[in-house]
């Protein structure tokens, strides 16, 4: 499937201006928009195998920086800026993709910034919310403050975790998921780290896990009511 990639920019109230890519494929169905982690910016590679990955499964993607990663800034907006970029961004992919069912998430940083914004006032239009590997703590520090604010999201959730996640103990996790109830889905892969890289003497591949990822991530959108 062809895809388009369209370089934008995004304005962000009171804040300023920064890149965004709206990468759309031919007979699109919904959009993602796709907030990346801490890191990294919206070019990372993992973000582009995740874009190109969803245009092939006729999934459209809305990426942005936040303005830290646009001014080349190390350290994380705090996080009423990040909302704000990101509730900027849901409001262009929605005027973008007009009819589109829509979607929002992220990586890790970026996931959770988004579903910090749809707690405190929910993002206009956004059937779902998707988590590229939600950052539950800190590296080997299981805890479950970040996830405090999760019960007050009211649309379903999809968690997307790889078993070695050192920011996401799954023992930790899925007690904070079953509180969700109904509305919160976990998808474990087997062997994946953070950003589901797996272990060679695991047998499986990097590029065998991310598909699983996608496959996952595409049929949940598609169950979206």
């Amino acid at each position: 499937m062809t895809a388009k990639a369209t370089e934008l920019k995004l304005d962000i109230e009171r804040i300023g201006t920064v890149s965004a890519i709206l990468t759309q494929p031919d007979n699109v169905r919904a959009c993602y928009v796709l907030a990346h982690g801490a890191g990294a910016d919206m070019r990372h590679s993992f973000l582009d195998k995740v874009a190109a990955g969803l245009a092939d499964r006729g999934i459209a993607t809305f990426r942005f920086n936040f303005p830290y990663t646009e001014k080349k800034q190390g350290r994380p907006d705090q996080p009423a800026v990040a909302h704000a970029a990101i509730r900027a961004a849901v409001e262009e992919a929605a005027r973008l993709c007009s009819g589109m069912k829509l979607v929002a998430g992220g990586k890790s940083f970026g996931g959770r910034m988004t579903s910090q914004a749809q707690s405190k006032t929910p993002l206009p239009g956004v059937k779902g919310l998707a988590f590229l590997g939600f950052p539950l703590h800190g590296d080997n520090k299981p805890s479950t403050e970040r996830a405090e604010h999760l019960d007050r999201v009211e649309i379903p959730m999809l968690f997307l975790q790889g078993t070695r996640d050192r920011l996401a103990d799954l023992s930790t996790l899925k007690p904070v998921i079953k509180a969700l109830g109904a509305k919160a889905t976990l998808h474990e892969v087997a062997g994946g780290d953070h950003s589901f890289a797996v272990l060679r003497k695991s047998g499986r591949t990097n590029d065998g896990a991310l598909k699983e990822v996608l496959d996952a991530l595409t049929a949940w959108i598609d169950e979206l009511a």
